[in-house]
């Protein structure tokens, strides 16, 4: 691994998000320099940022701040450290597009708790320290070519292989999130022709069998470089079975496959979780690389390691945790998706901005068109809600917002009637009847319709709905415990709810 960069990796994020301590790992890392503006602030002063800050405002500090931050970036290249307002800045931003930005993300609540105590000028109130978070969250995101979501030792050291490969220039214009996990993590490169410019995460010597099926394999599978065997399974929700496993597993075996080598998940959602259980079980696990070629796939099944098959009792009954080596996504590849496909996945877009909130919520609210940016952040809020809980003890539940009921519609119509998405759409709904939030889900429902998704399902077996609810993954004893959501942004997880209110919520949806 060269050390020696093309670009500096400037490190930027709100107070309390780490940057220091974690810029100054990678360079030790490295074992190159490493420059903080606050650092610089006090050598050229006399004074630390904050003491400057109060003597002298904040608008001469500002302008201090400026040039030490211009100074830092206009020379060699090394790992910088930027304080949190300095973006506010136009030239710093200007000056940002030479180098390697990366936003070292860290929560409201913690950022919070880790100034108490301080000095921080800017972390008195926390009303006004709440707006200020709003204030620098869309810039931090926007700026970001790099985004970590924990300044976790583990998690930047098992990074850093992946920022030098975009400080060399060799990842092209892919944007790069962070999965935090066993070992570190993995990386998510997002951008146009994610395939051919992202850098690999296996060794060369470690042979690459894809798993495609009849809808994506002749499109894409000749994208891959230097694939060695390609796995082609029938289209559809109704073959992610243990038979299709098994078929996969035989040809896996067939083709001569080893521990040594890896599988590719190319397609969506269906592919994704199957050959992701078939790596996680041939010869007790082998590494899998998710290529998501679907709406659902590209925000949120191919992140966060859940792999399975289903049941003919139940959705996902059967499956693993394994966390991919990398997952690479190129939104160009929606292109090719059908009508009906496309809009199934907005509703995991939906459901990923009631979860989020913020800028995310206000984009989808707003009914903008899903683009690159709303595929990132729906991403960005899947790991960073899987980091804090990978596998499904608590916070990760959120992820099921309209799920469990969604989940028993698609078994209680055998897999066949609705795409996964579709079954979703009214889940959500039938969640947020439960959750008592009437207005949110007027506005939700307003939403799906203009997706052209299914808001009620006309002739919808009640009683089977209700009875594969019951058989819901997340019930450890006693009565299925639900996902609610009281407003974007606020969900609650492992809520207990009255049978009588739930059998209402899905015969509403059978009109």
């Amino acid at each position: 691994m060269d050390p020696a960069l093309n670009r500096s990796l400037v490190f930027i994020g709100f107070m309390g998000a780490g940057k220091s301590t974690a810029a100054r790992q990678v360079a030790r890392l490295l074992g190159i320099p490493c420059g903080d503006s606050d650092d610089l602030i006090e050598q050229q002063h006399g004074m630390t940022p904050v003491e400057h800050f109060a003597a002298h405002g904040e608008t001469s500090f500002r302008e201090v701040e400026e040039k030490a931050v211009l100074e830092l970036l206009a020379g060699q290249p090394q790992v910088i450290s930027l304080g949190g307002g300095s973006l506010g800045s136009a030239a710093v931003v200007d000056a940002l597009g030479e180098h390697v930005t990366v936003l070292l993300d860290v929560s409201l609540d913690v950022a919070w708790e880790r100034i108490q105590g301080s000095e921080r000028p800017l972390g008195k109130d926390r009303a006004a320290f709440e707006d200020l978070f709003r204030e620098r969250e869309y810039v931090y995101r926007e700026l970001a070519d790099a985004n970590l979501s924990t300044s976790d030792a583990e998690v930047i050291e098992a990074a850093v292989p992946s920022l030098l490969s975009m400080a060399h220039g060799e990842a092209g214009t892919l944007r790069l999130l962070w999965g935090a996990g066993p070992g570190g993590g993995y990386p998510v490169w997002i951008g146009a022709d994610a395939l051919a410019s992202a850098p690999w995460p296996l060794p060369d010597e470690s042979r690459r069998f894809v798993v495609s099926d009849s809808n994506v394999a002749d499109l894409y599978s000749g994208e891959v470089p230097q694939i060695a065997g390609l796995i082609e399974i029938k289209a559809g929700e109704e073959f992610k079975t243990i038979a299709t496993a098994e078929m996969v597993w035989d040809a896996l075996i067939e083709q001569q496959a080893t521990r040594a080598d890896h599988v590719v998940a190319l397609g969506g959602g269906v592919v994704g979780d199957l050959a992701g259980f078939c790596a996680a079980s041939f010869q007790r696990g082998v590494p899998v690389v998710q290529v998501p070629t679907t709406l659902v796939a590209q925000v949120d099944s191919a992140f966060g390691g859940k792999t399975g098959v289903d049941l003919p009792q139940a959705k996902n009954y059967v499956g693993a945790y394994h966390q991919p080596a990398a997952v690479m996504v190129d939104p160009a590849k929606l292109a090719s998706l059908p009508a009906d496909e496309m809009a199934a996945g907005y509703a995991e877009v939906v459901k990923t901005a009631l979860i989020g909130g913020g800028l995310l919520w206000a984009r989808i609210s707003a009914g903008d068109a899903v683009d690159e940016q709303i595929i990132r952040e729906c991403a960005r809020v899947k790991l960073a809600v899987v980091a804090s809980d990978e596998r499904d003890g608590g916070p990760r539940q959120k992820l099921n917002l309209g799920h469990t009921i969604g989940h028993a519609i698609e078994s209680a119509t055998g897999y066949t009637q609705l795409l996964h998405g579709e079954a979703i759409s009214l889940g959500l709904l039938a969640s947020l009847r439960i959750s008592d939030a009437d207005a949110l889900r007027t506005e939700v429902r307003s939403l799906l319709d203009a997706a052209g998704l299914p808001t009620t399902l006309p002739g919808l077996d009640v009683d089977a709905v209700l009875a594969a609810t019951a058989l819901d993954k997340k019930r450890l004893s006693g009565e299925v415990p639900f996902v609610c959501c009281s407003a974007p942004g606020e969900v609650h997880y492992g809520v207990e709810v009255d049978q009588q209110l739930v059998r209402a919520a899905v015969e509403e949806l059978a009109g």
